[in-house]
């Protein structure tokens, strides 16, 4: 089995690991929960909804737990990597959540560690199995569009206060999960092209960009996010040489409203409102238009691919050299975003 420890107990273990791994009781223990003393002050309650796990202050006991075969890193953005590398250092495998690193220099060194170790670091790229990113990889792979010629890909939001906020890190915190589905799904691309700024604050946020991937045969990828947009988007638009796919958004599981007790998560089919739309020409020159069901959203597909990778020799599905690339990608959207002048 996977016997899995998690370093950190915030939002991403309880919505988005737990409910997942719960599903998956035949391969996977979680026997730990790791947290800081001053970040259980006022929290403990949250514990004594997961009766079966233990949860420790204690780090050394996580690492020296010769059943623990896997560590989960669910801290800030800028512990990511002292705790992987901790985790190799005592011969864990490695799931990290995204970004895995700050840098595409610091993940490479990452990975190349594990791999002298003999052991498995993976980036937690878990948006890949979005209900809405299933749904237009299945479409794009069936081949009824035919040749992909354009996908934009669209987070946005209608959030004026988002004037009121300086710093950088949406990039990192953000446009991880888009640009990794457009690297996952399509690879490295031959040029990317960057419009990376702030609306109201600009050379001192990143909190609007536009940034293009093109590929070979005048294939392009678009990754969007503004927080002006008041009507809904599609979160998709996909034009093929045969015909085009638009899904919609489906809005995510972290506005879901906190209530005591484990996230519960629905695996129910979603009604057509919340279907994509098809149009295309068929292979007798018939127009077709039609609603393609929505998958389900699956974030556990990661942990049934490392249980696959571990024990029965299989291939990681998040692979280092993407996870090197979309950092490489970040960096230099951020440092546009620098350069930009009032």
């Amino acid at each position: 089995m996977l016997v899995v420890a998690y370093i950190g107990f915030g939002n991403s273990v309880c919505r988005y690991h737990l409910p997942y791994v719960e599903r998956r009781k035949d391969t996977i223990k979680v026997k730990y929960i790791y947290r800081r003393e001053e970040d259980r002050v006022g929290d403990e309650e949250r514990e004594t909804w997961y009766p079966d796990i233990t949860f420790t202050t204690d780090i050394d006991q996580v690492m020296n737990d010769d059943e623990v075969n896997l560590i989960v890193v669910n801290t800030p953005d800028a512990f990511h990597v002292s705790y992987t590398m901790m985790a190799l250092e005592h011969n864990k495998n490695v799931l990290c959540e995204k970004p895995f690193a700050m840098t595409a220099d610091e993940a490479q060194k990452v990975f190349d560690f594990a791999k002298a170790k003999g052991l498995l670091a993976m980036a937690n790229q878990n948006r890949r199995y979005d209900a809405d990113m299933r749904t237009v990889r299945k479409v794009i792979e069936s081949g009824v569009l035919g040749d992909i010629i354009e996908v934009e890909s669209h987070y946005d939001y209608y959030r004026p206060s988002i004037k009121d906020r300086k710093g950088f890190g949406i990039l990192y915190g953000l446009a991880v999960h888009p640009i990794d589905q457009i690297i996952g799904q399509f690879g490295k691309p031959k040029k990317v092209v960057y419009d990376c700024r702030s609306i109201d604050n600009p050379g001192v946020s990143d909190d609007y960009y536009d940034i293009d991937f093109f590929y070979d045969h005048g294939m392009k990828a678009i990754v969007k996010t503004s927080y002006y947009v008041k009507l809904d988007y599609p979160r998709f638009i996909v034009h093929g040489k045969k015909g085009s796919f638009l899904m919609p958004a489906l809005g995510h599981q972290s506005a879901l409203k906190p209530k005591p007790g484990p996230i519960e998560i629905s695996f129910d089919p979603l009604p057509e409102d919340k279907w994509g739309t098809l149009s295309y020409i068929d292979d007798e020159g018939h127009d077709m238009t039609q609603k393609v069901p929505t998958e389900i959203g699956d974030y556990g597909i990661i942990y049934d691919n490392i249980y696959d990778v571990l024990f029965n020799n299989g291939e990681k599905i998040v692979k280092d050299e993407e996870v090197v690339e979309v950092l490489r990608i970040i960096e230099e959207a951020t440092q546009k975003a620098k350069e930009v002048k009032a």
